[in-house]
């Protein structure tokens, strides 16, 4: 059954997609969104990432079926559009909810839509137009593969959310790039030179919003199977941060400050500037300004730069589990 919403009479709902590689901040995108009563989530589009796409189909199926909704789930890309993916665990476990649920079995798969991500998302752009906002807070790769399969959607579309890049900031998968756009810089590049309305959610702002052992600490006293398993596959999560991020006091909660932005822009602040992704060499994944973008050229990239992380974790915690 979806969940019932109570929203005061004349607010509107924001129409949203969640497209998504469904690793661990990705889940708790999917629990923060459906909770959200600011949200009518239409559907969940995957692709390859933090785990190949079988396993994160599977992932947010289970998600989705744990939070008691009937959301549909599309499966998408396979693969980046240029570069080959290898996969480590390292921080999302080897099938991107850490190591809780496994490999992928045959039942795991059997009511898997027919319909690729990518038409799904063009079929979706097509009816809802203006009124759409898509999240993306894996790759890049599904909404390149949608606009190159019809480009009309860059009009069309109300709004896109990305969570990727870092402009002010040193990345987390090398000194220059966030792991999103890292995984598919030729993807990210092609998006933002589209000139789509998108505002980037980079780690500028998502490494200030920071979950606790603390917070985890208490989904689990709350018992529920829900609670209890958001806050075990979260725990792997913080303790891969230990490890490699150890000079931040928790884990960050990338995925679901972009699912914040995507029903409320005014979580962060934002300046207007042209963005190109490198996609060679060590800087592979960098985001930076386009200095060659042509000026007529109306300026549709927001970068957010500053983050009211107090009143979104608030939201956060109200609305997860």
């Amino acid at each position: 059954m979806a969940s019932i919403k109570n929203k005061q009479d004349g607010d509107k709902m924001v129409k949203m997609i969640l497209d998504c590689d469904t690793g661990i901040d990705d889940a708790l995108a999917i629990g923060y969104a459906v909770h959200s009563p600011e949200i009518e989530l239409l559907g969940i589009t995957v692709c390859y990432g933090m785990a190949p796409v079988d396993y994160t189909y599977r992932n947010a199926k289970k998600i989705v079926q744990l939070l008691g909704n009937d959301i549909g789930v599309w499966k998408g890309a396979e693969k980046p559009l240029v570069l080959e993916k290898e996969y480590n665990g390292l921080i999302h476990g080897m099938d991107g909810l850490g190591n809780t649920l496994g490999n992928v079995q045959p039942e795991d798969l059997v009511d898997c839509p027919s319909l690729h991500a990518v038409d799904y998302l063009i079929e979706k752009i097509y009816e809802y137009k203006e009124e759409l906002t898509l999240v993306v807070t894996g790759p890049l790769t599904n909404l390149a593969l949608a606009i190159k399969k019809d480009p009309n959607i860059i009009n069309l579309v109300g709004k896109v959310v990305s969570m990727g890049g870092a402009l002010t900031t040193p990345g987390n998968v090398n000194r220059y790039a966030e792991a999103n756009y890292a995984i598919d810089p030729h993807a990210a590049n092609y998006v933002y030179k589209t000139n789509i309305p998108i505002t980037m959610v980079g780690l500028d702002v998502t490494r200030k919003t920071l979950l606790t052992t603390e917070d985890v600490a208490n989904w689990k006293q709350k018992g529920t199977e829900l609670s209890c398993f958001f806050a075990e596959f979260t725990q792997y999560y913080l303790d891969a941060y230990k490890k490699i991020h150890p000079y931040l006091k928790g884990c960050a909660l990338h995925d679901p400050l972009a699912i914040a932005v995507g029903k409320d822009p005014s979580f962060v602040q934002t300046i207007p500037i042209h963005l190109e992704v490198e996609v060679e060499g060590v800087s592979a994944g960098r985001t930076i300004e386009d200095l060659y973008r042509e000026e007529s050229n109306p300026l549709q990239t927001e970068v957010s730069i500053k983050v009211d992380a107090e009143r979104f974790m608030e939201d956060f915690y109200k609305n997860i589990v």
